[in-house]
């Protein structure tokens, strides 16, 4: 019990730490701060209103692994490095990938909800 208290102080210092230093981090949370009311209204079901929260939920994990990545990466060293530099673009390209993801999965539940599909 005392291992999953500590866990869950840790991920939520971890998230708290990212929310006041991170404007990345920042703007997803709002973004998720307005989408958890408005996917309730906008999906055709309960399992869309799961997928299209749980696809939020997704990238923004993504996002402060990017984040936790850009991090160590720049602990490591400040100077300019090529493949550093290739590192960070790799978890920014996740989080790329992970958008397009999000925006396909709202599409489809808007599309439905309207009668489009």
């Amino acid at each position: 019990m005392k291992r999953l208290y500590s866990a869950t102080l840790n991920s939520l210092r971890g998230l708290g730490y990212c929310l006041r230093y991170e404007a990345a981090v920042r703007e997803e949370g709002v973004l998720f701060v307005i989408a958890v009311p408005l996917g309730f209204f906008l999906a055709p079901s309960v399992a869309w209103y799961v997928a299209m929260i749980g696809s939020l939920l997704v990238l923004l994990s993504v996002e402060l692994l990017n984040t936790a990545v850009e991090k160590l990466a720049d602990f490591v060293t400040l100077e300019r490095h090529v493949e550093i530099r290739r590192i960070k673009d790799f978890g920014s390209a996740a989080v790329f990938c992970l958008l397009g993801l999000v925006g396909l999965v709202w599409l489809a539940a808007a599309a439905l909800r309207f009668g489009l599909l």
